[in-house]
């Protein structure tokens, strides 16, 4: 599974998203928008922090704590 959290530098949501992250033990890679605009254009990214799960936008916004459970014991 390849996780991505994306976000801009001064996303204020993205330390609490990589927190509750590092809890459920879901190990991601974190793209800066900044550093990667076309990774942002191709996934039509347009708000921060933004949750890319397999390369599909599954968050456009900073998930709540239990649909983000939810969506990884899905994903399981």
């Amino acid at each position: 599974m390849n996780v991505k959290v994306i976000a801009t530098r001064r996303c204020s949501h993205r330390p609490n998203l990589e927190r509750e992250l590092k809890v459920l033990g879901v190990a991601y890679e974190l793209v800066f928008i900044e550093d990667q605009p076309e990774l942002v254009w191709s996934m039509d990214i347009r708000h921060s922090p933004s949750l890319a799960i397999d390369g599909e936008v599954v968050f456009r916004e900073q998930p709540e704590g239990a649909e983000l459970r939810a969506c990884f014991s899905e994903t399981r």
